[in-house]
């Protein structure tokens, strides 16, 4: 369902300039930024409206009702001719889409705490892998059907997820309500800094700044110098910290120890390196960027999920992961209110170069904010 989710969610990224000036004649950056935030900030109020409501019904039987409308509304989308209609109702679209949020802290519910963190890994690399299948798919579309076709899958998608929700609850095979519960013990609590749901959010409020700043132009970017011009390779060059990710988490998998949320300081300082190179206008530094930064964005992701469900409980977990990734989209949306502004007067180059120093800050707040935790876990592996 999330693979099926994350599609037909990333079918658009890295061609919003593309579909707005092939379907609306609209090729202003800056109206591609604000539609991009727009949609960040509908995500933002979507979530936590979702998750109190899950307090009162379960996730499956809201995810049959929201997908089914954002599916109508998908396919309103593809029909409209109006940018304005366009706009009200695929925002309305969003905030029922966004409900498929809930799958992932429904998941880490329904298992151990010891068996989260490759549950967190496998759900990134899904993420990712839908990802690459989006930007490839939406690539394809825009060069050889036709922009609104998007909207069409994006439908289909939206009432797969329907259908698979209505069958989990009906099929006798499942246990949907099952909830694992664990006690935290008071010498951990103890560890948990104040405020931490706070304090996680402002971290990663820039760290998903810095992430996604970089993709919105991403696809221009590489076509101002590259040879190859088409947008399925485009959608390829895009995918690649995807493909990574299923590396990593192979790897992962094979090693035996489990560390948690430690190395999320060895994951930014390579993504350092990996910024840096992407914003080299070469096509094998680009790539070569792309591929580290691929390491190193999915494994600082990983691990900061990882600690928030370490600190967390799991009765609140959707509340939780919720106001956290409230924070993660309001970066995402102040990165898509920029970025069209940064690239049209400083040019596709400057996203990577603010990115890089986001990442710095990101680094030197992790380091200092959660040094007590790092210190315990020291502790610990030497006993």
């Amino acid at each position: 369902m999330t693979l099926v989710a994350v599609v037909s969610d990333y079918l658009l990224h890295p061609f919003y300039p593309q579909f707005f000036e092939l379907r609306f004649g609209i090729t202003n950056p800056k109206y591609v930024g604000y539609y991009f935030a727009a949609i960040c900030f509908m995500v933002m109020l979507a979530f936590p409206f979702w998750a109190y409501i899950s307090k009162k019904i379960s996730e499956l039987n809201i995810l049959v009702y929201t997908q089914a409308i954002a599916g109508v509304l998908a396919l309103y989308c593809y029909y409209t001719t109006s940018y304005i209609n366009f706009w009200i109702v695929s925002l309305i679209m969003v905030l029922f889409k966004g409900s498929y949020l809930l799958v992932y802290p429904y998941i880490l519910k329904i298992i151990t705490k010891e068996e989260q963190p490759k549950t967190i890994g496998l759900l990134s690399v899904v993420v990712h892998l839908g990802g690459i299948l989006g930007a490839v798919l939406g690539g394809f579309t825009v060069d050889y059907v036709h922009p609104s076709s998007i909207f069409l899958i994006m439908a289909g998608g939206d009432f797969i997820q329907m259908a698979m929700s209505r069958y989990l609850l009906k099929s006798k095979k499942y246990d949907t309500s099952i909830v694992i519960s664990e006690e935290t013990n008071e010498a951990d609590k103890k560890l948990i800094p104040k405020g931490f749901i706070l304090k996680l959010g402002l971290i990663t409020l820039i760290l998903y700044f810095s992430d996604f700043l970089i993709r919105p132009f991403f696809s221009l970017y590489w076509e101002s110098f590259s040879t190859f011009k088409s947008k399925l390779v485009s959608g390829a060059i895009y995918a690649i910290p995807g493909f990574v990710a299923l590396v990593t988490l192979w790897i992962n998998n094979k090693r035996k120890t489990e560390e948690g949320h430690q190395g999320i300081i060895n994951a930014l300082c390579i993504g350092l390196i990996g910024l840096f190179l992407q914003g080299i206008p070469s096509e094998i530094s680009v790539v070569t960027g792309r591929m580290i930064y691929g390491w190193a964005i999915f494994q600082g992701v990983v691990k900061f999920d990882i600690l928030l469900f370490e600190l967390s409980s799991p009765e609140s977990y959707a509340l939780d992961y919720s106001k956290v990734h409230f924070f993660q989209n309001l970066g995402v949306l102040l990165a898509s209110l920029s970025v069209g502004l940064v690239v049209e007067n400083f040019g596709l180059e400057i996203p990577f170069k603010i990115a890089l120093a986001g990442f710095i800050i990101t680094l030197v707040l992790y380091f200092f904010v959660f040094k007590s935790i790092r210190v315990l876990h020291k502790q610990l592996a030497k006993t």
